[in-house]
């Protein structure tokens, strides 16, 4: 269907965007290792993360298959959720809003799926290799969810004369990211500010319903 064009290009172009990304940087850079984009608060970052988005974690074995589980599950819906909207016609910004959910979501269930099978591990001294002749370090499901944007905006000590925290180190922002979760973030605030928009309007109207109410009943 037409009006399913625009949502699906984009859906395709975060995930081919996200995952060519993160294939390079599993096959070029060792664990941890950083090159500069712009100074010193502008980084590609190599680090991998086992569970939720921004580098949190949900523990154990058991913790990533339900994590997975769910993830999957949870595309689904936003999928379904999603073709919904587009079949009725819904405000174009709650349509894009969740497009972006749902790609940055598939983007990391991918990584967690099949990268276990695909890679070897990556460490601290040696590159992954694809699809390796000894299989993959994680079956699937338990693969590592792929970062690399870090952006240290700030990175100082804080002077002496500080209460409590005086003289210790601070960092901001201390995120390490990848292009999925750029797109679920940018959704959720697209998603806030879209239901922002609309309250106000609808607040707009009911003031507006009931000034024209008491201008009638005045005049009556």
């Amino acid at each position: 269907m037409k009006e399913l064009k625009k949502p699906f290009v984009l859906v395709i172009a975060i995930l081919l965007a996200d995952q060519i990304l993160k294939i390079w940087v599993k096959l070029n850079f060792t664990l941890g290792e950083e090159v500069s984009l712009l100074g010193d608060w502008c980084k590609l970052h190599f680090i991998e993360n086992e569970g939720m988005a921004f580098g949190m974690s949900f523990g154990g074995e058991v913790g990533k298959y339900l994590l997975t589980g769910f993830r999957i599950v949870a595309s689904c819906l936003i999928g379904w959720y999603l073709v919904k909207l587009i079949k009725s016609k819904a405000r174009t910004l709650t349509i894009y809003s969740f497009t972006l959910i749902f790609a940055g979501a598939v983007g990391n269930i991918l990584d967690s799926l099949f990268y276990g099978l695909i890679f070897s591990e990556s460490t601290f001294f040696s590159l992954a290799q694809a699809f390796p002749p000894e299989g993959g370090y994680a079956p699937l499901g338990l693969g590592k969810v792929v970062d690399m944007f870090y952006f240290p905006l700030i990175d100082t000590v804080l002077p002496d004369w500080l209460p409590i925290w005086g003289g210790t180190h601070f960092r901001f922002f201390n995120a390490i990211f990848n292009i999925s979760d750029i797109a679920i973030t940018m959704g959720v605030v697209v998603l806030l500010i879209t239901l922002f928009v609309n309250d106000k309007k609808s607040s707009e109207v009911v003031a507006e319903q009931t000034q024209n109410d008491l201008s009638t009943g005045k005049n009556n």
